[in-house]
């Protein structure tokens, strides 16, 4: 895709993570199931091209399927880009591979210009916001015993009010002091009472964790999903290993699809929070689906026609490199 005439990406320092002013990130996804004879195959949603912006621009993008599929494409209804897979033929194996480039322009802690009415929390979203918002503020998840609210209570310190973007900031880096992230291969998500009687979670299980601690307090939040650039895992850097990178270069979730959250501040728009890395701002994060709710955001699903023991096994791999 050609450059847009008249482009100016955002005036911000990349010098700590960046080479240059104008990164660019290529990332693979590859998926593969195995099946134990060939199988006939139902229609597949497939979310992986990004969502540009001012800081993330789409350069290129190639979609690989195996067996031969006829593709459309439809926005969704947060205008998340999807692909729909239909195939006519039978198979024992099933191959996605998404390739895309981007520029990438995410910021690291930005100074985001939130309006003097919602500067102190609490704030009411003003009456042209609220209507479109309303969804992202509900609560979605049950709370019998009052446990989130009592968790996010306790950063008001009894406190009448408080600054929005501290209480923000310290939510998002207690979520990942104190959770401990896993991986887990299963589909879907734990819920947010689960995540804190377990006290850890997949990126995904912190995210809507995050999510319905700031909904306890009437803020809207809502669900990324996408990919991390950990510059530990990109061979071009050259690190022996983890060991060699300062800690704010550590990341957790690379070489798997990521989640995080973006939070809605009057002025500032969706601000952009990762609880599993304790980072504000996107400076390492390619944007693929918003959504209310995890559920609406799997990066790809579909069905298959078989015995139930026809399905042998998956194996999904992501990688997310400097394209110089």
């Amino acid at each position: 895709m050609p450059a847009a005439l008249g482009y100016t990406s955002p005036a911000a320092d990349h010098s700590e993570l960046w080479p240059d002013s104008m990164p660019r990130l290529a990332v693979r996804h590859l998926t593969v199931y195995h099946y134990r004879r060939p199988v006939r195959f139902g229609e597949h949603r497939l979310t992986f091209r990004p969502r540009d912006s001012h800081d993330l621009r789409l350069i290129d993008t190639a979609l690989t399927i195996s067996p031969r599929a006829k593709v459309r494409w439809l926005h969704d209804v947060f205008s998340n880009s999807i692909a729909i897979a239909s195939f006519e033929e039978a198979a024992a194996e099933l191959r996605i591979e998404s390739r895309i480039e981007v520029e990438h322009y995410g910021l690291d802690n930005p100074d985001v210009a939130v309006e003097d009415y919602a500067s102190s929390y609490p704030f009411q979203y003003a009456s042209d916001d609220a209507p479109d918002l309303v969804r992202t503020i509900e609560r979605h998840y049950p709370d019998p015993d009052r446990q989130i609210d009592n968790w996010a209570k306790a950063f008001l310190n009894g406190h009448a009010t408080v600054q929005t973007q501290d209480l923000l900031d310290r939510i998002n880096s207690a979520i990942h002091q104190q959770f401990a992230y896993e991986t887990r291969f299963a589909i879907g998500t734990q819920s947010p009472a689960e995540t804190l009687a377990r006290g850890k979670g997949t990126c995904r299980d912190l995210a809507l964790f995050m999510m319905e601690v700031a909904r306890a307090f009437g803020l809207a939040a809502r669900f990324v999903s996408g990919y991390l650039y950990d510059p530990a895992l990109d061979p071009a850097n050259n690190h022996a290993d983890r060991q060699s990178l300062p800690d704010r270069d550590v990341t957790q979730g690379g070489g798997h699809t990521h989640a995080w959250v973006q939070i809605y501040l009057p002025g500032a728009g969706w601000v952009e929070y990762d609880p599993t890395n304790g980072i504000v701002g996107g400076r390492n994060l390619i944007r693929v689906a918003v959504a209310r709710d995890p559920a609406q955001a799997l990066p790809l699903h579909g069905t298959f026609f078989g015995a139930a023991d026809d399905f042998l096994d998956m194996q999904v791999g992501i990688s997310v490199t400097r394209h110089d």
